[in-house]
């Protein structure tokens, strides 16, 4: 399907929406409970389903290490799950290959948050949002959008679905096809999906508000800035305050602290094939890290402090960085 590339802008979508507001769904929820002494800490890799190869294998290895190390309570993919076109359906062995025997460290046993990136959405979608996964593999867990309450009142991590904010994959989607059922028409799936998003925002209590999503909003690397979602999707992470905005689709690793908000701008791409050195200029007042190679991301938190750590594919400490709340703080 060909869509227009005058797309509805924010104050469009939001007035149309808010006709429909009081019979909006909500984004689903799930819960996942932090240590006994309150504290959460999590993995963050993407870009990742190469069958082992391009050294996704090393950084497995590398990610169940540090796994180990932290005692981490989950992992959360940002997507292109598998490459070059997502799954072929759910009895794709690419799962296996991919996934299931390349993650097999006992510190990765835990619950995978994932979402959908460009080039899942190229193979049968379906199949990884379907419960044969999960059945298959227990720890899949993949949706479009979704909550997920991690600790009581600690954080609230929104998984947002970026690619179908993204005109070119309609417009020219050069000789790739797109999985596009459940998402058009386009404008009422992204009017609905901003609104999911900002009512969830807006209701929030947690300490800490965490959006991810597989595209970029502010990026040096190969992709850049994702014009789309800057328009669309940013506002409404200014307007409630949210902390981190954590992505893929760059094949590095990096850190943006914005002069013009608070946000933290978080990219774990380096799951697999990277190192394409076309790095953008940059504010080096905004640009706190970037390394144009493999490996992931570490976060761990308390109601009171968050500490994030980037390491390379031998599990070298790369980058990290605090930030602090005070608990009596008006959320």
């Amino acid at each position: 399907m060909v869509v227009s590339s005058q797309e509805a802008t924010l104050p469009k979508l939001l007035l149309l929406g808010l006709l429909f507001v009081c019979c909006l769904a909500e984004l689903p929820r799930f819960e996942h409970a932090a240590k006994p002494d309150g504290s959460l800490s999590f993995l963050v890799v993407g870009d990742w389903g190469r069958k082992g190869s391009y050294n996704q294998s090393q950084v497995a290895l590398q990610m169940g290490i540090i796994g180990e190390k932290l005692d981490v309570d989950f992992v959360i993919s940002t997507g292109d799950n598998f490459y070059d076109d997502g799954l072929t359906g759910v009895t794709d062995p690419a799962f296996h290959q991919s996934f299931s025997d390349i993650y097999t460290a006992r510190s990765l046993q835990k619950q995978w948050y994932i979402v959908l990136g460009n080039h899942d959405y190229r193979g049968d979608v379906e199949a990884q949002l379907s419960s044969t996964l999960s059945d298959i593999d227990s720890r899949w867990l993949c949706l479009r959008s979704f909550i997920l309450n991690a600790g009581p009142e600690t954080a609230e991590i929104f998984f947002v679905d970026t690619t179908p904010f993204v005109t070119k994959y309609f417009t020219h989607p050069k000789d790739h096809v797109y999985d596009w059922r459940g998402v058009l028409p386009r404008e009422k799936y992204l009017k609905n999906l901003l609104l999911e998003v900002e009512s969830g925002l807006r209701e929030s209590r947690a300490k800490w508000k965490i959006v991810v999503g597989h595209h970029t909003i502010k990026s040096a690397g190969h992709h850049g800035n994702t014009d789309e979602l800057n328009m669309l999707l940013l506002p409404i992470l200014q307007a409630y305050n949210v902390d981190f905005y954590i992505n893929g689709h760059d094949h590095c690793l990096e850190h943006i602290s914005s002069t013009e908000s608070p946000i933290q701008f978080l990219t774990s791409g380096g799951g697999s094939k990277a190192w394409k050195n076309d790095i953008k200029p940059w504010n080096p007042q905004e640009m706190k890290f970037y390394y144009d190679g493999q490996g992931f991301m570490s976060v761990e938190m308390t109601q009171a402090d968050v500490g994030i750590r980037f390491y390379d594919v031998l599990g070298n400490e790369l980058h990290k960085f605090s930030t602090t709340k005070h608990l009596s703080s008006a959320i």
